[in-house]
């Protein structure tokens, strides 16, 4: 019987380009989380492929007896039940930095949005106000020969350094996993404590995993040791950063402004003061999932499913299951 691929459908994944791609001699199911045909795959399924889901719980992979992987089309696992999954002896993958290049170019793209107020221009030019009602008092800023401070030098964070050195700025990172110095040579980016980031930099950028230790990582306190003129770009996960503080130095001018691509609730409610902000630029968890990187997703995700097939360990376990 053919190895069985279970797909959880989702309006993010393009299920045409899943097919094509699917692996000869591997059967693959495509259907809704919990809908009818996806229990009835389910006991049959050897591998498990979509977003995390906290239906996926103990329960669940008791009634998945053949499963040998949950194969993540995302980056970020923050949805995923790690205790349970550890229970069942079933590696989580992650997307193995299919949309790392996405990511990056989001976190660059809202840190021109902010630093040249793109929304706001936009709209002054839509509203027939052409350069605004203050045109002494607007001051717009350049990326080049700023301090660009990146918090996680992941795959992500290594892409925004190079697309940041593109641009002329300096750049400093921290993280709990350092380097070489031959890497950071490479990378043109120099180690510096939290602290030292948080000092210093034009720009704050935020490229970590959300966990228990990440989880308010930038708080009230953290903000606090930014500079005035500094902005903060969040492509990673809402909750890393404490949106209330945030507010608060945002609406006091205690920092520049902020680029946000993630919330704290998701989608945020209609009343989230951060909507009524004039130094922000918002989008919508839409870092991630381009046209261009649906093939690298289901590429990486359907390698992963045939070298476990093969008996083969699979890549990019998550940290919190790899050993």
């Amino acid at each position: 019987m053919a190895p069985r691929i279970l797909m959880m459908e989702n309006p993010l994944s393009a299920t045409d380009i899943a097919r094509e791609l699917a692996p000869a001699g591997m059967e693959l199911v495509v259907a809704p989380l919990g809908s009818p045909e996806f229990e009835s795959a389910l006991p049959g399924a050897d591998f498990l492929v979509g977003f995390g889901n906290r239906a996926v719980d103990a329960g669940f992979y008791g009634r998945a007896p053949k499963l040998k992987l949950m194969q993540l089309l995302s980056a970020g696992y923050d949805t995923v039940d790690i205790e349970a999954a550890r229970g069942a002896g079933i590696p989580v993958c992650n997307n193995g930095g299919a949309n790392s290049t996405a990511v990056s170019e989001h976190a660059i793209l809202l840190m021109m949005a902010v630093a040249r107020r793109l929304v706001w221009q936009h709209e002054s030019v839509a509203a027939g106000r052409w350069r605004g009602n203050d045109l002494a008092g607007t001051k717009l800023y350049e990326l080049r020969d700023k301090t660009l401070g990146i918090i996680g030098l992941g795959a992500i964070g290594k892409k925004v350094a190079r697309l940041a050195n593109a641009f002329g700025m300096t750049v400093h990172y921290y993280d709990i996993r350092r380097v070489s110095e031959a890497e950071e040579d490479a990378l043109h980016v120099r180690f510096k404590l939290m602290g030292e980031i948080l000092r210093n930099a034009d720009i704050v950028s935020l490229h970590v995993p959300l966990t228990p230790a990440s989880r308010h990582m930038i708080g009230a306190a953290e903000i606090a040791q930014m500079k005035p003129t500094a902005y903060l770009v969040n492509t990673c996960r809402g909750p890393v950063v404490d949106e209330a503080a945030l507010i608060a130095a945002l609406t006091d001018g205690r920092i520049a402004g902020a680029g946000l691509d993630v919330f704290d609730q998701e989608p945020p409610p209609a009343d989230n003061p951060l909507f009524r902000l004039k130094n922000v630029v918002l989008t919508p968890h839409f870092a991630g999932p381009t046209w261009d990187n649906q093939q690298a997703r289901f590429r990486n995700a359907f390698d992963n499913c045939q070298r476990v097939a093969r008996g083969e360990k699979p890549l990019w376990v998550i940290p919190e299951l790899a050993d």
